[in-house]
């Protein structure tokens, strides 16, 4: 059994710098164009994925001084990516996916009016999933107050679940894990119940989940984000990793694999955001390298090409 080792909570500031320090510099970045969505913004969005024989890319498309999104699934035409005719628009954000099963499981945040806090919002995650884009169907919702939420099929089969609370458990928020059986065995209290990863975050700051790596041991690879604000109330994102063991629970360091300044100037949505990576999804490639899709600065996508971080816990050989 691979037994990882954590060695304790440490703070963006620390995690940055050791990244700045470490010479795994990103290689490439560009900008994602995106067309036909009426000058709204496309940002948040989950790496390509091949459905129906051709690669979509979930992405959220909102115009820059509003929070009123959509999720439009996009396909290549002519250099640019433009939303794919007659598939289904859902009212959500900051889309994912996964593969459970043989199934497609997709999902995204939700907004609701907050029951308590008359003119303010509530969310939660909410899953889909069916045999293609076309044919998908609602299936859970997770609690309510709770963003990156995600599922992942594990090497035995079972389905790992990774949480983000917030509020008395998880203070502005942390990740969490548990697992069930299958995923009609997943219910909103064996979610509100899952312990949590306790050395990550120190409690001015967060994080959480953005997408599940099975990797070839048996280990999951986390791609997330950890999060601060500055003494100015400004928000700094960064994209990050560490490698987690579903056999004993044990978990590795996070790692900063990339920072705003890596990728393309562009715009931001407001002035509080522009040292904002949001980390999609990552691709993974032979030649130990992977691209990292983001969101930038709550106004744009990007892709950026990095040395693939999960290869170092792949080598540790069970």
């Amino acid at each position: 059994m691979i037994q990882l080792k954590n060695n304790g909570k440490k703070s963006c500031s620390v995690l940055l710098e050791t990244f700045r320090q470490s010479g795994n510099k990103p290689l490439q970045a560009e900008k994602l164009v995106f067309d036909k969505v009426n000058m709204r913004d496309v940002y948040n969005i989950a790496a390509p994925f091949i459905d129906e024989g051709e690669y979509v890319i979930p992405g959220r498309v909102e115009h820059r001084d509003s929070e009123q999104s959509e999720v439009h699934f996009f396909v290549q035409r002519g250099g640019k990516w433009v939303p794919r005719d007659n598939a289904p628009v859902f009212a959500l954000q900051d889309p994912f996916y996964t593969k459970i099963h043989g199934e497609l499981v997709f999902g995204g945040v939700e907004t609701f009016p907050h029951p308590e806090n008359p003119g303010m919002l509530g969310w939660r995650t909410v899953f889909y999933k069916g045999p293609n884009i076309a044919r998908l169907e609602k299936f859970f919702a997770g609690p309510d107050q709770m963003k990156d939420l995600r599922f992942v099929e594990q090497a035995d089969g079972s389905i790992g679940i990774f949480t983000r609370p917030q509020g008395s458990k998880g203070g502005r928020g942390k990740i969490g894990y548990t697992s069930a059986d299958s995923l009609k065995d997943i219910t909103q209290q064996l979610i509100a119940d899952a312990p949590l990863l306790d050395e990550q975050f120190l409690d001015e700051e967060w994080g959480g989940s953005n997408e599940i790596h099975l990797l070839s041991n048996g280990l999951l690879g986390i791609l997330g984000h950890i999060a601060q604000f500055d003494e100015m109330g400004n928000r700094h994102y960064y994209p990050m990793v560490f490698a987690f063991n579903p056999v004993d629970r044990s978990y590795s360091d996070m790692e900063i694999i990339a920072e705003r300044a890596n990728f393309v100037q562009g715009p931001a949505k407001r002035t509080d955001l522009v040292d904002v990576v949001f980390s999609g999804g990552l691709i993974r490639h032979q030649d130990g390298t992977a691209d990292l899709y983001a969101g930038i600065s709550d106004a744009e996508a990007q892709k950026i090409r990095i040395v693939d971080p999960f290869l170092a816990f792949e080598r540790k050989i069970q």
